[in-house]
């Protein structure tokens, strides 16, 4: 009688499935800030003064999908390193303050409409990117490289809600 193995999932069928966790982790970050948000781009948001380089609304929902994609792919790589080094264990926890304080920023700006406290957590959630940005490029290459894209548009919506306390308070 021929025995059968039981069925081991690859080390690559994990990874694969732990990739995906932190992608859907990160994306249902926005998903839930989108929440807050959607219902104020047809009430409130059309009210306030913008900017000449305000984007069209439909530009942020395909531009923060991507991005929190490269948040999970960040995330995972960090995972990978383990987190037995201090040093991983405090860019994974940096990581996960960061993305609290991006969920954050839907609920200040948004749902309070508080403009200028936006631009407090704004400001703080630059500075957790950036350190993240510096401190993985010793970690994993490949997760500070993700992270760059977020810390462009995060700059740059950071100018935006500036610009909006400035016109709008």
């Amino acid at each position: 009688m021929k025995r059968h193995k039981p069925h081991v999932r690859s080390k690559t069928g994990d990874h694969i499935l732990i990739l995906g966790a932190w992608i859907v982790l990160c994306e249902l970050v926005g998903v839930i800030g989108s929440m807050l948000t959607i219902p104020q781009i047809s009430t409130w948001y059309p009210t306030l003064v913008k900017p000449f380089f305000s984007p069209p609304n439909w530009v942020f929902g395909p531009v923060w999908t991507l991005l929190y994609a490269c948040m999970g792919f960040a995330a995972y790589r960090i995972w990978l390193q383990g987190m037995k080094k201090r040093e991983h264990r405090i860019a994974m926890g940096i990581f996960l303050v960061q993305l609290g304080v991006n969920f954050l920023w839907s609920f200040i700006f948004f749902d309070r409409h508080n403009i200028p406290g936006g631009f407090i957590d704004i400001a703080v959630m630059w500075l957790l990117i950036l350190y993240l940005v510096v401190k993985l490029e010793h970690i994993d290459r490949l997760a500070s490289y993700a992270m760059i894209p977020y810390l462009l548009w995060v700059s740059f919506a950071m100018v935006l809600n500036y610009y909006l306390w400035l016109l709008n308070v």
